[in-house]
């Protein structure tokens, strides 16, 4: 039922997008201009990350094809270093910063706020690259992942409130304190371009023979950075966006035309934890330029999903990467019979085993709302 997809050499790369120099750096301390990332700046991304990051599987699964009635084809980040695609952006985003600053610069570190898989992943880029990393962590982080970038990897955590003006106040007094550069989860274009780096390979991988490609929406980096990279290598696909019903930011911005800046009331209550985030004002270009359609899926899709990735396909994922194969199941995918072969984005696999029951559950209950863990 599982086998992986053969891959083949890269297909034709596609470098005449205006930039004349692949390596041309960019700035880390500057937010993402917004809309799509040029292809060189994903291809010279792809170059600085490969020492350092897994070249993710993709595999397929026929029960599932069969379900959905398409030749599913799955990207398997959640098998990426520290578990999450978040790796990619990281070392991108902290490997550029070494080379701005030049072997001869003062001493520097990096800053960043996080609770889950943005941390751990800035915390490791540092750990590989000899960069000192500080981390703004809420005070009710899980354990396991405060241990994970404080101990495994060696960076310095600063606990805060849990809430959003306090990692910013926090991040600031440590940014004042160490001289440290602020690397952003998503609204940042050395990060956005390293998240891209999975749709290069996907596209090599499947030797560019996709029809669409499906990418969950939470902040948005990762949607924009491989949205990017799959349009430039094949024009014609189609680029589908996948969001929990109850955290439905991006796909109100994508309809509305106007980025949403706020949830709707009683929102966000998903289990799809990874997927909290409001869009920025540069991932919201992204998604307007780049996305055609933005698909959502309840709680039980999500949760019934999940349950078809563990039980037929035997991996572990987190809720969160289950979201995009919901949506190709979902009566709102779009019905374009020539979607046929589709690439799907498993994002990650940072999951509490302890909650499976009850995350499961809610997909035999129907659809009752994300579960209280």
């Amino acid at each position: 039922i599982l086998q992986p997809t053969h891959t083949r050499p890269r297909v034709s790369d596609e470098r005449n997008d205006g930039m004349n120099n692949a390596r041309r750096p960019f700035s880390t301390a500057q937010h993402s201009r917004g809309m799509a990332i040029p292809l060189t700046e994903i291809r010279a991304a792809h170059e600085r990350v490969a020492p350092y990051v897994h070249r993710t599987p993709v595999l397929t699964c026929g029960a599932i094809d069969a379900l959905c009635g398409r030749s599913l084809h799955f990207k398997c980040e959640h098998l990426q270093k520290v578990g999450a695609f978040k790796i990619r952006g990281a070392v991108n985003a902290v490997q550029l910063l070494k080379d701005e600053r030049g072997s001869d610069a003062e001493p520097y570190s990096v800053v960043t706020h996080s609770s889950g898989n943005h941390a751990q992943a800035v915390a490791l880029a540092g750990k590989l690259l000899d960069v000192p990393v500080h981390v703004v962590m809420p005070d009710n982080a899980p354990v396991v992942k405060r241990n994970a970038v404080e101990q495994t990897y060696g960076a310095k955590v600063y606990p805060c409130r849990p809430i959003l003006s306090e990692r910013v106040r926090v991040a600031e007094e440590v940014m004042a304190k160490t001289q440290g550069v602020f690397i952003h989860p998503y609204d940042h274009r050395a990060v956005q371009a390293g998240q891209g780096t999975a749709g290069v390979e996907l596209m090599e991988q499947m030797d560019g023979d996709l029809d669409a490609v499906v990418i969950a929406i939470g902040g948005g980096g990762m949607f924009t950075g491989i949205a990017s990279a799959c349009r430039a290598l094949k024009p014609g696909i189609k680029i589908i966006g996948a969001e929990p019903a109850m955290a439905n930011d991006a796909s109100r911005s994508f309809e509305e035309k106007e980025r949403q800046e706020e949830h709707l009331p009683g929102q966000p209550t998903t289990m799809a934890d990874g997927l909290l985030t409001l869009l920025a004002p540069s991932t919201f270009e992204g998604v307007k330029t780049l996305a055609d359609a933005v698909v959502t899926v309840s709680e039980a899709e999500i949760s019934r999903a999940l349950r078809l990735i563990f039980e037929r396909m035997k991996q572990v994922v987190e809720p969160s990467a289950a979201v995009p194969l919901a949506a190709v199941l979902s009566d709102k995918f779009p019905r374009d019979p020539a979607l046929r072969k589709v690439g799907v984005v498993l994002c990650g696999g940072n999951i509490n085993l302890a909650h499976l029951p009850a995350l499961l559950a809610v997909g035999d209950k129907g659809d009752v709302g994300a579960p209280k863990l």
